[in-house]
């Protein structure tokens, strides 16, 4: 009957889920499986769950698309085809003769004596199954088709020529061979070609190209930039298309001129692509409540699906940012230029009309085309200095300020409702003087005029989302998974060795974390569990398939307002513009595969974190050069086998504690509660406990930092930390180190901090 409501299906369990995809021709996706056993919306999200925990118990093989077959298994010994780095920098490879129309299953290589193996590579491996259904492979011969490239630092020692390579996976120095310098001088940063040949001792390499001087501005970002093979330069078909660029007539645009928009950004900010506007609202059925007005670049006008400048903008994924310097997405003609809300000029834009009532729930909202220019750029702090009574140097502030913060705090009011992640993690922060060196490292200021902005991005990202559904036009969906059943059990243990119960059995929720959270808060255990909570926490992604977003507790959320640094954002720009037909130059996505497209700037997003995470360690390593032998405060942060990673409470830089530095006695790893103990004095070295260290060396060339503990004493403040949550695995933990719970050190999913010369808004990362 019409109107009624259909009782959910019972959900299938495991073996019927298995039978179906065993039973069903060719491969079969999550949405046949749904529709299969009639399941509803959260049955939905429940079956992800169990197909990801099939993948990892080895009982579903996942295959291009997102589809399913039984697994195939891969020999023991096999020639593997090395096609890249995974978000580490660690080199993954496919089978060389996969005949099977499905995905491939992924091949981690594991480190080896010799050199790690580059792109192309052909190696004989022999393979081990792991638990997730990926393989670890071992080389057993190199059978390059591809020379192996390197980045490092050209030297000469005792007369011969030799490289250094930047890489800390690369052991041991190389050898230039007679004539093969390229004209490369000692200091100089250089890309070279290791060549064939198993001599003994040290390999022999070729330059082939002289980047630029180690001791030069901007050499530690190249380094970063060619390590994760950033694309630095644009096709002159792009450059052409954007110098060719100029301004949007008004046209059929909605004329916004009129309307005292502003950007705010930091101090140090490149471009400005989005502005924001409030007022109260004056319908006598919303008493309490705000219109606000959120202006993004309308990139989408200047960069149409499929010229130049979109294959380019797709291919990079995002912008990367380093300390020093941009590698943007778009060139700058754009990116700076006509794309960048420059005071006083006009500029076309995407605009989203945003009505909240008293409480900061969006009522209702409309997208439109405009024009607009900007009244002022404004700075975080300008903005904070108005609002706390500071004499204003513009005249905007007077008019700008009060309205916008009205609005605010209906939305942080909402934020609080839906108690959305509310973790507490400091940004580092790291300025330059003007010879390029490091001025000083700090934490980034985190104020109310940076939450103002994340918020107002953040309800515009919940409009474009809830309107494209609306419109059924595809979108590009920014999504968090809740954690895993593994990770949530290893964070209860490890609460539970706090004297905090974290019951396992209930719903995971965003609240849930809170309430510990701000157990701990202004305790010596504050800093270390806020890190264990962030490790808990799945990786946010794109995909067109929406599942939620957990960290930010939101249904439906996407990323609207930064098309000028991600392409993500572009895609739902023109989703937009076609659904609501907001006249020409948006055009459609139609033939897109977003799926594919998802998966591609999710992994460019990684690479670009590693990239700028890899670029401040060495910022990091070259400041705290000239301390060696400095005694530091700072917090153990990792255990493993070969020693304790920690952090450094001034600065916020890592580094390793060798386990052959500790303290004469023999040390292992306890793997039930992972910490490091004596065998012979019973001293243990737990995750969170402050320790004093020495600076024992520090290495730009790798980011490398070495510490010494002092007195091999530890002041301990958290007793028996368990960390299953990945100790063993420090590495990947802060490659993923980010921020959760509010704009700059906070979240739309995971977010990493930012370094100098960038200001998150509402996602860098989340």
């Amino acid at each position: 009957m019409a109107g009624s409501s259909r009782k959910p299906a019972p959900f299938p369990s495991r073996e019927q889920i298995l039978d179906f995809v065993r039973d069903t021709p060719g491969n079969v996706g999550k949405r046949e499986i749904a529709r299969a056993f009639r399941l509803d919306a959260a049955q939905k999200r429940e079956l992800k769950t169990v197909l990801k925990q099939l993948e990892a118990d080895g009982l579903l093989g996942k295959r291009r698309g997102r589809r399913y077959a039984p697994p195939e298994h891969l020999p023991n010994v096999a020639v593997i085809e090395v096609t890249g780095l995974d978000a580490d920098g660690d080199p993954m490879a496919r089978p060389l003769n996969w005949e099977s129309d499905n995905e491939p299953p992924a091949i981690y290589v594991a480190a080896g004596r010799d050199a790690a193996p580059g792109r192309g590579d052909r190696l004989l491996a022999r393979l081990t199954r792991l638990g997730d259904g990926t393989y670890e492979a071992r080389t057993i011969r190199r059978l390059s088709s591809t020379p192996v490239r390197v980045i490092g630092i050209f030297d000469v020692v005792d007369g011969e020529p030799r490289i250094r390579p930047t890489s800390r996976r690369q052991k041991g120095d190389l050898i230039v061979r007679t004539g093969e310098t390229g004209g490369a001088e000692a200091g100089d940063l250089v890309r070279a070609e290791v060549m064939p040949g198993h001599r003994l001792g040290l390999r022999q390499a070729r330059v082939v190209e002289r980047l630029d001087a180690m001791d030069e501005e901007g050499s530690i970002s190249l380094i970063a930039i060619h390590d994760h093979d950033i694309p630095t330069e644009f096709p002159p078909e792009a450059i052409d298309l954007a110098a060719a660029t100029g301004p949007a007539e008004l046209g059929k645009r909605e004329d916004l001129r009129s309307i005292p928009l502003v950007t705010i950004d930091g101090a140090d900010a490149r471009d400005f692509d989005d502005a924001v506007w409030a007022e109260p609202d004056d319908d006598p059925a919303n008493t309490g409540g705000w219109h606000l007005l959120v202006a993004i670049a309308d990139v989408a006008w200047y960069v149409r699906p499929g010229d130049a400048l979109d294959r380019e903008a797709k291919r990079r994924g995002n912008s990367v940012y380093f300390p020093d310097r941009v590698e943007p997405m778009l060139p700058e003609a754009l990116s700076n230029g006509w794309c960048s809300l420059v005071p006083g000029e006009d500029r076309p834009c995407l605009a989203a009309h945003l009505w909240i009532n008293a409480d900061g729930r969006l009522i209702r909202h409309h997208f439109l085309r405009g024009l607009m220019r900007s009244a002022a750029r404004l700075t975080y702090e300008d903005v904070q200095a108005a609002r706390d009574g500071e004499p204003a140097d513009n005249p905007v502030l007077d008019t700008v300020i009060d309205p916008l913060y009205g609005a605010y705090e209906c939305l942080e009011k909402a934020r609080r409702a839906r108690h959305a992640l509310d973790l507490e993690v400091p940004e580092k922060r790291i300025v330059l003087g003007d010879d390029g060196e490091v001025a000083s490292i700090g934490e980034r200021e985190r104020l109310d005029s940076h939450k103002l902005i994340e918020e107002f991005m953040i309800t515009a990202n919940i409009a474009a989302a809830e309107t494209l559904e609306k419109l059924r036009q595809p979108c590009m969906y920014r999504i968090h998974d809740q954690p895993s059943l593994e990770k949530i059990q290893a964070l209860s243990d490890f609460l539970e060795s706090l004297g905090i119960r974290f019951a396992k059995g209930q719903v995971v929720k965003p609240e849930r974390f809170n309430t510990i959270l701000h157990k701990v808060a202004a305790t010596p255990q504050a800093h270390v569990v806020n890190q264990i909570v962030l490790r808990t926490q799945s990786q946010a992604e794109y995909a067109p398939e929406n599942i939620g977003h957990f960290g930010l507790a939101l249904a439906k959320y996407s990323h609207f307002t930064s098309p000028i640094r991600r392409y993500a954002d572009l895609l739902v720009h023109r989703a937009l513009i076609e659904g609501a037909r907001l006249g020409g130059g948006g055009l459609g996505d139609g033939d897109v595969d977003f799926e594919a497209v998802g998966e591609h700037i999710s992994m460019t997003e990684r690479r670009a974190a590693a990239a700028e995470r890899d670029a401040v360690d060495r910022y990091m390593a070259r400041h705290l050069a000239t301390k060696v032998g400095a005694v530091f405060e700072g917090r153990i942060s990792g255990v493993t086998r070969f020693g304790l990673f920690v952090t450094l409470d001034e600065s916020g830089a890592d580094g390793l504690v060798p386990v052959s530095s500790l303290p004469e006695d023999y040390h292992r790893l306890d793997e039930s509660r992972h910490c490091l103990v004596g065998r012979y004095s019973g001293q243990e070295y737990h995750l969170g406990e402050a320790v004093t260290v020495r600076l024992q060396e520090a290495s730009p060339i790798t980011g490398g930092l070495i510490f010494a503990v002092m007195g091999g004493s530890v002041r301990l403040t958290v007793r028996r930390i368990e960390n299953q949550v990945g100790a063993a695995t420090w590495a990947e933990e802060a490659a993923s180190r980010s921020v959760v719970g509010n704009e700059n050190s906070g979240f739309h999913g995971l977010i990493r901090p930012k370094p100098s010369g960038f200001q998150s808004k509402d996602d860098a990362g989340r």
